[in-house]
């Protein structure tokens, strides 16, 4: 993207992430409120990411797991059903009941909204990676580090866990490559559609 394409993609996600956290506010009271009668912990879990260029950043989610499921995670590793790199379970054991809910909705993601307002992520783009599984990046998949990581992305409407590992860092290179207003909004409308039907959730 050139300077102006720049500016246009961060105006709207300074517009839209502010608009939508104050719109959105009363919904993100009632879900921290679940969430705290739901199961002991915090409201918020975060972790850090790599964003563009590689820079680490505390991404911010709706907890939806136990308090201790970072710890085990390394007993879960070799049943991970996700493409590549990416750790995916269809039935996590760790997932609390409420969390089923948040993540079959896309629910969890919204704090992420602040990452958005702070610059750290777009509305639109590649998803924010581990930066574990950046280590393991070759020099063609590095490429996907160099646009801010979204809260949404072309590989997210497009099969999410039903893709390879392939052709999730193909959507997010050809996103990269061809980025367009008209993208980041076919982009917005299509992971709206899929939040309300909890299409391709897991």
């Amino acid at each position: 993207m050139d300077r102006v394409q720049r500016t246009i993609k961060r105006s709207i996600d300074i517009v839209l992430s502010s608009v939508l956290l104050i719109l959105l506010s009363p919904l993100l009271l009632g879900v921290a409120l679940w969430i705290k009668r739901d199961s002991e912990g915090g409201v918020l879990f975060k972790q850090i990411r790599s964003g563009r260029n590689g820079r680490l950043f505390t991404c911010w989610k709706f907890r939806t797991m136990a308090m201790d499921a970072e710890e085990r995670r390394a007993e879960l590793e070799h049943l991970s059903e996700g493409p590549g790199l990416l750790f995916k379970l269809r039935e996590d054991p760790r997932i609390t009941k409420a969390g089923r809910t948040l993540r079959r909705y896309s629910l969890d993601e919204l704090p992420q909204l602040y990452n958005v307002l702070r610059g750290e992520m777009s509305l639109v783009g590649p998803r924010p990676a581990l930066p574990s599984e950046v280590e393991q990046y070759d020099d063609w998949v590095r490429n996907r580090l160099k646009a801010k990581p979204g809260m949404t992305g072309l590989w997210q409407v497009s099969g999410r866990t039903e893709t390879s590992f392939s052709d999730y860092v193909r959507y997010d290179l050809f996103y990269i490559q061809n980025w367009s207003l008209s993208l980041d909004l076919w982009i917005m409308w299509r992971t709206f559609r899929a939040a309300i039907s909890a299409e391709g959730a897991h």
